[in-house]
């Protein structure tokens, strides 16, 4: 009898310590939570936390599986970079009152790019990578919204001041019907600068990292440009669809070379030239033209989405707590 009253006894003790460990346990878990994903930095009433960052620095790796190899104090910064700019483009979206959603086929349009990309075969597939790394597609969809919406925006602010002179560009086609054509493909850089002293300064800055960690790498960390994700990519351009001051700098470089800052409007521009090669030129003239006018479309929407970026982001307060 006394030993069954000594092991109730006993038993009330272990279930009081129990009880004790289960609370003390709760408790310090949801510290562990909080303390793991805290408030780092506020763009206007926009927040961003340590989660935030941990995740756009996976969306990263995964558009650019090189950036592994990116050192994790420069791909943190490049992580917060990224996201600060989105937050900024998402205030303005959400300014101009533009509803946040994108019709579903567009956006499976882009996402079937992200993962044929990565050599991964269907949408099924991607999810499940995705979650393996933490990840979900709703998260995914709400990246290319954003980026999908604010060019929207910039489209109906500044479609109707792109100028594209037609005739010059049907003049170089004919010009150059039944010829061989140079193509380059080409990384860029565009990043801004105050005065002749900054922009100095920076390069050094830029080339530095060039140097050290490639120039992939230096465009995810400096890029203002939205190429920056894709480490500054931007594949083959025909020397027909590049302007003279451009195609200057080009035709000094060589294969895996870099060029010294472009002055653009917005900013400044490095170039690198990964190769280039010449092919025959068979014009249609009536789908070449239509090309070359969409690439020179793009090119100046591009520099007017850098200009009023840069001039909404002088209105924007930025905290890092």
């Amino acid at each position: 009898m006394l030993a069954l009253i000594n092991l109730f006894k006993s038993s009330k003790k272990n279930l009081k310590i129990n009880i004790l460990i289960i609370f003390l346990s709760f408790f310090f878990s949801k510290d562990l939570i909080a303390l793991e994903n805290k408030i780092l930095i506020k763009v206007n009433n926009e927040i961003i936390t340590s989660q935030d960052l941990k995740n756009e620095k996976k969306y990263l790796i995964l558009l650019n599986p090189n950036l592994k190899k990116l050192d994790q104090d420069s791909l943190l910064k490049a992580a917060k970079n990224s996201i600060i700019r989105e937050k900024i483009k998402k205030i303005e979206i959400e300014k101009n009152t533009i509803p946040f959603n994108v019709k579903n086929e567009i956006l499976e349009g882009y996402i079937k790019n992200i993962y044929s990309k990565i050599n991964l075969q269907s949408k099924n597939e991607f999810e499940k990578f995705l979650i393996s790394n933490n990840l979900n597609i709703d998260f995914i969809r709400h990246k290319i919204s954003v980026e999908l919406l604010w060019n929207n925006l910039i489209y109906m602010k500044y479609s109707r001041s792109v100028k594209i002179n037609k005739k010059a560009l049907k003049d170089k086609l004919i010009k150059n019907k039944s010829k061989y054509v140079k193509r380059y493909n080409l990384n860029e850089i565009i990043f801004n600068y105050i005065n002749k002293e900054e922009l100095n300064s920076k390069f050094i800055e830029i080339k530095k990292d060039i140097d050290q960690k490639g120039f992939s790498s230096a465009a995810l960390i400096h890029s203002i440009s939205d190429t920056n994700k894709n480490g500054g990519e931007l594949g083959w351009i025909d020397e027909k669809s590049i302007n003279k001051k451009i195609y200057k700098q080009l035709e000094l470089l060589k294969d895996g070379n870099y060029s010294e800052p472009i002055i653009i409007p917005g900013g400044a521009l490095i170039l690198k030239l990964n190769k280039t090669e010449k092919i025959k030129l068979k014009v249609n003239l009536d789908s070449e033209l239509k090309k070359m006018i969409e690439i020179e479309k793009n090119n100046q929407l591009n520099q007017f989405s850098n200009l009023y970026f840069n001039k909404i982001k002088k209105n924007i307060i930025i905290n890092e707590i």
